[in-house]
């Protein structure tokens, strides 16, 4: 397969999760936009690292792989206690939590 093809599928994921990010209120899928970009990011490395036979980049993908679950962990906890403090993940009415 050739690497235009990954690179269209990569840089449209990464699009959708800039959209998706700038676009949307709700802090779970901004969450889930992130997470799409940083997988349009690994995505992009493995055919790069495919296209030059060069191993290296697959170690980054896999701890970028070990920094997004740790994101995970602590981002849906933050999301929780929001929740359970304002009743809501709308990151507009984070603004009162200031007080």
């Amino acid at each position: 397969m050739p690497i235009q093809y990954y690179l269209f599928l990569s840089m449209a994921l990464f699009c959708i999760g800039i959209m998706g990010t700038l676009m949307r209120r709700n802090a779970i899928i901004i969450f889930m936009c992130i997470e799409l970009m940083l997988n349009a990011v690994n995505l992009l490395m493995v055919a790069f690292s495919k296209m030059y036979g060069d191993a290296q980049a697959q170690v980054f993908v896999f701890f970028i792989m070990v920094v997004a679950a740790a994101e995970v962990s602590v981002g849906l906890a933050i999301i929780v206690m929001m929740y359970r403090k304002v009743h809501s993940v709308d990151i507009n009415i984070l603004n009162r939590l200031k007080h």
